[in-house]
């Protein structure tokens, strides 16, 4: 079976249940989350043997985190245990005119401590054929940066196809600019993911697939668009350019009713890494790719788990 290695922070979710807002709550939901745990879930869910790497720390959370990931099937062979906290964030979903309101607690989680001589990546990588990080690892600190650079080189020098979803915290950011390191990051990867407002703050770019490509010698571009139709009513859609082909496509574009707007683009990345692993047709890409997202969109929690079939029943409906 093929393999996906991601490398990425774990984090614990707390959310108030319903409508209710943060901290005039008081019952908090816990949901395991980070955007790539969801999408070595994902893939794991849509057939495909995912591994994930990350550092968590010693006791009773990180055994939590741990059990969570390999309940849903996740390769865990590689995780690094180390440190004393793992990282928290809150979300307040938001409701009719509130917006969906995100606090980090995770300055000083194990990950963003790590060494990167913990990690074997070439070890890691061998016989992997697909390597998926994302843009929110850099923004944690040097040890972090560090790793996901060593990763990346392995992977390049093993032939390992790298992906980087260009995901834009600005609350980890601080007011740094993160081109410096996102751009050798980005000259890397062979697919780039990422919507407009985070490749224009990730590259300083506008988000032109073909453009993209050009600049940063990608072998595909994925840019993702959502829109705010009402309180809980969003359109889910997707733009692909091919580079082998030399073609650009777009996907149907989805009308969902939200339950948890968190994951939908890890999701989104899954359903792409695993449709392109299957050497789909580029317009099936990514209306697989964008189907996997929309569903995720309709459940509870980060972690998208629709098997294959549901999104290409789906994806078929819309075509």
């Amino acid at each position: 079976m093929k393999r996906v290695v991601t490398f990425g922070e774990m984090l614990l979710r707390l959310s108030p249940p319903g409508e209710e807002r943060l901290f005039e709550s008081p019952a908090l939901q816990t949901f395991f989350g980070g955007a790539e745990a969801n999408v070595a879930v994902a893939l794991c869910h849509l057939g495909v043997r995912a591994h994930y790497v990350t550092r968590l720390p010693a006791g009773a959370l990180g055994d939590a985190a741990l059990e969570a990931l390999q309940r849903e099937g996740v390769g865990t062979d590689w995780i690094v245990r180390g440190g004393s906290r793992l990282g928290l964030y809150f979300v307040e979903p938001g409701s009719d005119l509130r917006t969906m309101r995100v606090i980090y607690d995770r300055a000083g989680s194990a990950l963003a401590q790590i060494d990167p001589a913990d990690v074997d990546w070439p070890q890691v990588l061998k016989g992997a054929r697909w390597f998926h990080a994302t843009g929110i690892t850099p923004a944690l600190g040097d040890g972090p940066v560090a790793a996901l650079t060593a990763a990346f080189t392995a992977a390049r020098t093993q032939g390992v196809t790298v992906s980087l979803d260009l995901n834009y915290r600005e609350a980890l950011w601080r007011g740094r600019d993160p081109r410096s390191l996102i751009e050798p990051l980005a000259r890397q990867a062979n697919v780039l993911i990422g919507n407009r407002d985070a490749v224009r703050a990730m590259l300083g770019v506008e988000a032109n697939g073909e453009a993209l490509a050009s600049r940063f010698g990608s072998r595909a571009v994925a840019i993702t668009e959502r829109e705010i139709l009402g309180p809980r009513e969003h359109a889910w859609s997707a733009m692909l350019y091919d580079g082998r082909a030399r073609a650009v496509v777009r996907s149907h574009r989805h009308v969902v009713q939200v339950v948890d707007r968190v994951g939908g683009g890890d999701s989104f990345a899954a359903g792409l890494i695993a449709a392109l692993l299957a050497d789909q047709a580029p317009q099936d890409a990514v209306e697989f790719a964008a189907a996997a997202g929309a569903l995720k969109l309709a459940v509870p929690g980060d972690f998208g788990r629709a098997t294959a079939d549901e999104v290409e029943r789906l994806a078929r409906q819309c075509t």
